[in-house]
């Protein structure tokens, strides 16, 4: 690891001030970004540790939840007015990590997580996302934890994070300020697919700094599930997970919202198989067709062909949960 210059500003504005020099990252919990300068993966010239700020409120808003962008994640997961509020947002957490990495972990650290790539942590080895222009190793090395929507020749790594997907499917927006003021970009628009650029994880513009999450108020508390498929129950990265939360009204699906990770490079919300839902009695049935068109557009590489089948019988499962069918 090279040597680095640490700063702790304690103010939002000295935080700008020092993130708008080229080499600077910021650092909160560290969980990681702390891996990725051991490994070499990153070298930043600064860290600044944005942990004197007053980012760890959770409360509510005229239209719903607010949630800074330093509130711990094993803070979230068990504050009340999410619990009562966005129970699928505390499901998405509990599911992600470890207890000791959920007690560092911040909210905005999670939305800023690299992804899991072993192509991406092994610097020997081809990265487009890594060192931009070497290839992706991944395409024809083993690559069963890889994506299956939203690819392109440049990468097919996935994003990591549980929280996301669960705020992807709430409709959340991120709260981001720089130079120029405030901004707020909806949480389905923040990260990015490959494309050309994979090295480019989201749409926050340098010198920016996220504050916080907002979720608008719903009636999806009742009926909400979140599923993660993983190879062990304790801390293990997604196969493939699902994000499910239902609006029912006299046995009939008002507004359904589904969101799944292990399966793309951000969060990959499922607009189609939520408006095939609406109008519907929440069926077993009703949820598998709803399934197999959230698939179509899918494609399975040597390795991961099996989430093709895992991926549709998740989301039923999920929504089973959700609309209290087990």
């Amino acid at each position: 690891m090279k040597q680095f210059q640490y700063v702790r500003p304690t103010s939002q504005q000295a935080v700008l001030d020092v993130i708008a020099k080229p080499g600077t990252r910021i650092i909160a919990g560290g969980t990681n970004l702390v891996d990725l300068m051991k490994k070499g993966v990153t070298s930043p010239d600064r860290l600044v540790d944005i942990n004197q700020l007053p980012l760890r409120s959770i409360n509510t808003t005229a239209n719903g939840l607010h949630i800074g962008a330093l509130a711990l994640n094993s803070a979230v997961s068990e504050n009340q007015l999410v619990l009562n509020k966005q129970p699928l947002l505390s499901m998405a957490l509990k599911a992600g990590a470890s207890p000791q990495l959920r007690n560092m972990a911040t909210v905005g650290g999670n939305m800023m997580q690299r992804t899991r790539c072993p192509y991406f942590y092994d610097t020997a080895m081809p990265c487009n996302k890594r060192a931009p222009g070497t290839g992706c190793g991944a395409m024809g090395g083993f690559n069963r934890m890889h994506a299956i929507f939203g690819t392109s020749p440049q990468c097919i790594a996935v994003h990591p994070s549980d929280m996301c997907v669960g705020l992807a499917a709430l409709d959340a927006s991120v709260v981001i300020v720089g130079k120029t003021g405030q901004r707020k970009i909806l949480f389905t628009d923040f990260h990015r697919l490959p494309g050309e650029h994979p090295e480019k994880d989201n749409n926050l513009a340098p010198g920016e700094l996220i504050i916080g999450v907002e979720i608008p108020d719903n009636n999806f508390a009742k009926n909400s599930y979140y599923l993660k498929v993983r190879d062990r129950q304790s801390y293990a990265f997604a196969l493939v997970s699902v994000a499910a939360a239902l609006d029912i009204q006299n046995g009939v699906i008002k507004q359904a919202r589904l969101a799944m990770g292990g399966v793309a490079h951000k969060p990959w919300r499922l607009f189609d198989a939520e408006k095939s839902l609406i109008g519907k009695k929440p069926t077993e049935e009703n949820f598998a067709q709803a399934a197999a068109l959230a698939m179509q557009g899918a494609k399975g590489r040597e390795y991961n062909s099996f989430k093709l089948k895992l991926g549709p019988a998740t989301i039923t499962e999920a929504l089973k949960h959700a609309g209290g069918l087990v």
